[in-house]
């Protein structure tokens, strides 16, 4: 009977838990991200024009997803008091798939950076020949 009434206590705590994320999140900005969720789910094989609330719900699962990661990186980081993108590949490190995709993604971005630098430096040039 004591297992009964603290299982109660617990489900009562995890409601309580579940309304502070429920408010939290509508504090946020809704609908930021519905147009690229959407033409994700249209890539991955979903309707053209999916339902809103598919998209709202999935928008929500994407937010708090990478709250949770932040939060967990910020936890990382607090010992070296910078939070760097490595924290991020830290937590990822067991997710094979993921890691390979950030790191790709990390890589084309600063492949992009340098490309732009060298192009404003030819531009440069060919504004003020010396």
């Amino acid at each position: 009977m004591h297992n009964s009434s603290s299982a109660g206590a617990t489900s009562k705590q995890k409601a309580g838990t579940s309304s502070q994320a429920s408010e939290a999140s509508l504090k946020r900005k809704r609908g930021v991200f519905q147009k690229d969720l959407q033409h994700m789910m249209y890539g991955f094989g979903d309707d053209a024009n999916p339902l809103p609330e598919t998209v709202s719900f999935l928008e929500d699962i994407v937010v708090e997803y990478v709250t949770d990661m932040v939060h967990k990186a910020q936890d990382i980081a607090t010992k070296r008091g910078k939070l760097l993108t490595e924290d991020f590949l830290f937590l990822i490190r067991k997710d094979l798939p993921k890691l390979r995709r950030c790191t790709e993604l990390l890589s084309m971005n600063e492949e992009l950076k340098q490309a732009r630098k060298a192009f404003e430096v030819d531009e440069e040039k060919l504004a003020n020949p010396e």
